[in-house]
This record gives structure tokens, C-alpha cells and sequence, in this order.
């Protein structure tokens, strides 16, 4: 899973001034809204809210850019001084984010134009963690992201290793998790590498406790109603409609997890992976279990073959990194999108340095609102990377085509459209497209497309519970359900219910799991990406339909199409600039998440999957 990165869990895009007198003349009406004392709101008029929202625009860009450099400083030369810089930098733009909501407040009592009222619920909802009106809380708040997100970066874990001591980094203990068989290294990587979180726990808490006093500060209960304010609707039912949905592909993820559980235990044996049950967590190629499509080759029957292997595909092509950056490319632009700017080539990071630490998770950046955009990550020559790239790419065009909206504005319609939006590219690698880019010779008959989208689902489907539960969990904790002391303790709750996976080893409070996994420590909202698997394949078939393609959606490719590319282009173009469900609309004729497009993707696999599981003990 991969984020946009935001500078400080804000969108750092920047927008053009109409002129630099304009923009002063703005600032200043803001700051004197910002000194106007309460007892004169009722002055205030609608012009009032308008020049206010323009000059805290025109503020925001200019200290945004300020915050994104900062960040990206931070990410790919991790030390003690870049942290230092991103912190400082982050707090400056907290401040006047938290000054600037608190003043939009101002303008409640006020009937104005809707596009007015809907800039200044955004300039509220803009942070992930509020600070309260306070400078010395503000710097506090700054320095535990910027140090939760450095001792993530940094993280390795060493072990013996054949009589002498070597340390791991994440990126090579997910390499061995994906094609290492042995389970007793795959535990050790996995306990290994948790060891990374449980200094991050009172950091967590703390951080936890400033930002519920931010969020209560801005008219918010907590944190969680702060977060599930954010979609267009009223915070419990966003959370009734994520249950909701998942509550219709739930079924095969069960038999999923079914058939996977089966074959894992032919494998490996009723010691390591009871026949029923919860799965052992570190057994399915990925360090969190997050997605499965490492062990396709365990699960696969004997004479199921997928039409193609996308990694010896990558290989055989001699393709260096940045060439699978230019495969992705050429895409976006076979569908009408410009090309990416010269400085996209010159400043992105391509590989993992050899000189210094980096966060090697890969994020897509836009830096200036414009035309600098990068990717940061550290490219693999797989299948697996390869789609990443065309994910992170799909953020990149999406930040660059909306660059001509307002600054609030220049975001997805919700942070679930940014997410889907490149995974929704990344269904269109078929052998139909790789045969066009010339990675295939022949596109496979329909008689492998089994194996095919048994590898889909065992990445897209056995997200599906996991881009669930991980807010499931931060909304307890922000809500106080979830108290510090169980904080261990309800996310394995979680995991069991939800995944049906269990730890291999006992765990208890002295461990902090959650900040395992990077979103934690980053603070990087998790809904949207369960809310991009439902969306994707809503994108995807209205794209296919658009493009008149009638075959079966998993051989849909709209590479080099020029009727589904106006139609994304249209949608992205209009950024936040209108309500979720207006987006969803313009681009496939629904308004609401519609789940049905993943059951008609995988309806051939659920048939499988259904006979395979015929006399076995389903469920956990």
C-alpha cells in the first residue's frame, strides 16, 4: 500500500496567485479576521468569508511548499538534522493550518454560496492530527511525527547469519518474506523487524492525546469523528457504509482464506498451519499479511498455471528501474495525459541509495502544486514494483491535472479517488496490454485466466479486510475505546476477526504492532485504501464500458484508448472541487460505492473457489 505524501498529513499542493498585490491584499483581510474579536463575528459578511478563504490560500501555498521540501529532505536523507528541519517546518505549518481552521469558525452563522461553505469545512478538516492553540504543544506534536517517522525509516533488525552478525533492512526482510520458505526464518524476520515499534508506543499516546485537545478545539468530539468527518457524509454512516461494503465481498474472501488456509497446510503441515482455524501470520509472504500474492505458488493446484510471470517478464526485459518508470508513463500519456516534466526525472529517487538511510516506501510527492512532481521508492526489478509504479504514477497525474483548481481544492474528491485512481490503471496490466508494450509475444487463451486472477485476488481481495480494520483500530483508540494499555491487545482482536490470521508467537502489551506498519508512525488515514479496492473496479468497468470493451472485466485493457481517457481525465481534472459522489457520477453513472464490480471481476474465481472448497471446514 502506498500514500500520497503529504508534507505534514496535509495536502501540500500549491496554487498560482493571481497577482502578488492580490494576494497581499488577501493575507491582510485574513489576519485581520484572525484578530477580529468575537464579539464583532456578526459583523462579518459573506465578502468577509471570501477574502478571508483567499488569503489563507495564498498563506497556506507559499509555507506548504516551505513543508513539502522539508519533507522530502526527510525521507531521503534520514539523520538527525533533516528530522530536525521537517520538524520545524512542520510546526510552522501546523500552527497557521490549526490558526486558519480555528478563524474559519468564525463564519458558521453565515448563509453562504456553497462553494464557499465547502472551502472553509476543508480549511477545518485539513490536518490528520489538529494541534490545540498552543505554540509549545504545536512543536511537541511536530517533533513526534518527524521522530516516529525517522525511527520507522531507520529501522533493521540484525541476526546470526551463518556465524556472523547482519542486519536487514525492510526492504530485504520483505524480499525473504516473499520467496523464503522456511518457517522458523520467516518468524524470526517477523518478530525481528516488530522490534522496531515498541519505543514508538508513548510517542503514539502522546500524539494521540494532542490531537484528540486539536480536534475538540475545532468542534469535534475526538479524533475519530474529526477523521470520519471527512467523506461527504455523517461520520457514523461513512463508518455503516465501509461495513456495509465489506460486508458484500466478505464471502470470498472467505473462501479465500479457505483454500489458502488448505494449501498452506498441505505445505506445510498441521504443526505449523492447522488445517482449521486463524492462518499463522508470517506465512503469507508479506511482513504484515497484507496482501498474499507472494504464496501463489503454494496455493496454485498442480495444473494451474497463470498465463504470464510479470516479475520474468520485468527481468528478461533487461528493463533498468527507470525504464519501468517510462513503461508507466506511457499509459497515462496513450490516454492523453502530457508527459512528465523533465525535473519528474531528475529528482525523483528511483533506487535505495547506497550511502545513506531513506524511506524506501514508495509515495508519489507533488511539491509545488504545479509541475514538480516526484515518486520515492526503491525499485525492485519485479512484477510487484512495476504495478506499484503505475500506482504512484496514477497519484502524479492526478496532482498535475487538477493544478489548475483553488488550493483546497487540489486534492482527489476523497483521499479513497487518489488511492484507486492508479490502482484503477493497474487492472488494465492484462496480457492484452503487456503484448501492446512488448513484455509478451502472444496474449494466453481464457484457459489460464484461473491462475490469473487467483494471483489478483490473493493481493485485492485479502487487502480487503485489512484496509478495514487498521482504522477500525485508530478510531478506537481516538475515541477511547481502546485505552493504551490494550492497544496490543485490540489490534490482534482485530486481525483474528477480521483477517482470521493470529500472531506466530504470543503477544502482549509490551509490544506495539500497529507501529509496525508504516501508516502508524506515519499517520497516514488507512480507510482510504479499502475505500480505492471498492472504487477501483467501479473505475475500471465504467472505463472498460466506455471504451467498448465486452469481454470479461479481468481481460479489460484501456491502454491507448481515447474515449476512457477523456472520461478519467474529465473527473480528475475537477479535484475536490466537488462531492465525492458528484465525481463517482461524472466518471461511471453511480453516486454511491458500489461493491459489485469486484463480484463480477472475481465470479469466475468465487465459482472455483466454491467447488475447491467442497468438504472442507470453512471459516475461523
Amino acid at each position: 500500500m502506498k500514500k500520497v505524501a503529504l508534507a505534514i498529513a496535509v495536502t501540500v499542493a500549491l496554487s498560482a496567485c493571481d497577482s502578488e498585490q492580490q494576494a497581499a491584499k488577501s493575507v491582510g483581510v485574513a489576519q485581520a479576521v484572525a484578530e477580529s474579536p468575537a464579539a464583532d463575528n456578526a459583523q462579518l459578511t459573506a465578502k468577509d468569508a471570501e477574502a478571508f478563504l483567499q488569503g489563507a490560500q495564498a498563506r497556506l501555498e507559499k509555507m506548504a511548499q516551505e513543508a513539502s521540501h522539508a519533507a522530502w529532505l526527510a525521507s531521503t536523507y534520514i539523520n538527525l538534522d533533516s528530522q530536525y528541519v521537517e520538524a520545524l517546518a512542520s510546526e510552522r505549518y501546523t500552527t497557521l493550518a490549526v490558526e486558519l481552521a480555528s478563524e474559519a469558525a468564525k463564519f458558521n452563522h453565515l448563509d453562504l454560496a456553497p462553494d464557499t461553505r465547502r472551502k472553509l469545512t476543508m480549511l477545518k478538516q485539513g490536518l490528520v492530527f489538529p494541534a490545540p492553540k498552543d505554540p509549545a504543544v504545536t512543536t511537541e506534536l511536530a517533533q513526534i511525527g518527524s521522530k516516529m517517522q525517522g525511527m520507522y525509516g531507520a529501522g533493521k533488525y540484525c541476526r546470526e547469519d551463518a556465524g556472523a552478525e547482519k542486519c536487514y533492512t525492510l526492504t530485504e526482510m520483505g524480499q525473504l518474506m516473499a520467496t523464503n520458505r522456511d518457517p522458523e526464518l520467516l518468524e524470526d524476520l517477523w518478530v525481528g523487524w516488530r522490534k522496531v515499534s515498541p519505543p514508538m508506543k508513548p510517542l503514539y499516546q502522546r500524539q494521540v492525546e494532542i490531537g484528540n485537545a486539536g480536534a475538540q478545539e475545532l468542534g469535534y468530539d475526538n479524533l475519530s469523528v474529526f477523521w470520519r468527518s471527512k467523506y461527504d457524509m455523517a461520520p457514523d454512516a461513512f463508518a455503516a457504509d465501509m461495513d456495509t461494503q465489506w460486508g458484500k465481498v466478505k464471502p470470498l474472501y472467505e473462501a479465500l482464506h479457505c483454500h489458502v488456509r488448505a494449501k498452506l497446510n498441505d505445505h506445510y503441515g498441521d504443526d505449523v498451519v492447522p488445517a482449521q482455524g486463524k492462518i499463522p501470520a508470517h506465512l503469507l509472504g508479506n511482513m504484515w499479511a497484507q496482501e498474499w500474492g507472494n504464496v501463489y505458488d503454494l496455493v496454485k493446484d498442480d495444473d494451474m498455471q497463470a498465463p504470464y510471470d510479470l516479475t520474468q517478464l520485468v527481468v528478461d526485459s533487461g528493463m533498468s528501474e527507470k525504464d519501468m518508470v517510462k513503461v508507466g508513463e506511457k499509459f497515462f500519456t496513450s490516454l492523453g495525459f502530457e508527459p512528465l516534466p523533465n525535473t519528474f526525472w531528475d529528482r525523483s529517487q528511483f533506487t535505495q541509495p547506497r550511502d545513506r538511510d531513506v524511506v524506501c516506501h514508495a509515495s508519489a510527492w507533488n511539491m509545488d502544486g504545479q509541475d514538480d512532481i516526484r515518486i520515492k521508492m526503491c525499485i525492485n526489478k519485479t512484477g510487484e514494483d512495476l504495478v506499484t509504479i503505475h500506482h504512484e504514477l496514477g497519484h502524479n497525474f492526478y496532482q498535475r491535472i487538477y493544478k489548475d483548481q483553488p488550493f483546497l481544492y487540489k486534492e482527489g474528491a476523497n483521499d479513497g479517488f487518489h488511492e484507486a485512481v492508479g490502482d484503477t490503471i493497474a487492472l488494465s496490466i492484462t496480457p492484452k496490454y503487456l503484448k501492446e508494450v512488448g513484455l509478451m509475444d502472444e496474449v494466453p487463451d481464457e484457459s489460464k485466466d484461473i491462475g490469473y486472477l487467483m494471483q489478483q485476488a490473493l493481493d485485492k481481495i485479502a487487502f480487503l479486510p485489512f484496509g478495514l480494520l487498521v482504522d477500525k483500530w485508530r478510531w478506537q483508540v481516538f475515541n477511547g475505546e481502546v485505552m493504551p494499555a490494550d492497544y496490543n491487545k485490540a489490534w490482534w482482536e482485530l486481525r483474528e476477526e477480521y483477517q482470521g490470521i493470529a500472531a506466530p508467537v504470543e503477544r502482549s502489551e509490551e509490544n506495539f504492532d500497529p507501529g509496525a506498519k508504516y501508516h502508524i508512525p506515519g499517520n497516514t488515514p488507512y480507510a482510504r485504501y479499502f475505500l480505492a479496492r471498492i472504487q477501483q473496479f467501479q473505475f475500471h468497468r465504467a472505463l472498460c464500458e466506455a471504451a467498448g470493451e465486452t469481454g470479461p472485466l479481468h481481460r479489460c485493457s484501456i491502454y491507448q484508448n481515447n474515449e476512457a481517457g477523456e472520461k478519467l481525465r474529465a473527473m480528475l481534472a475537477m479535484g475536490a472541487s466537488k462531492h465525492w459522489p458528484d465525481a463517482m457520477e461524472a466518471l461511471t453513472g453511480q453516486r454511491d460505492l458500489d461493491a459489485s464490480a469486484i463480484i463480477d471481476y472475481f465470479q469466475p474465481l468465487m465459482a472455483y473457489l466454491e467447488e475447491q472448497n467442497q468438504g472442507r471446514e470453512c471459516g475461523w
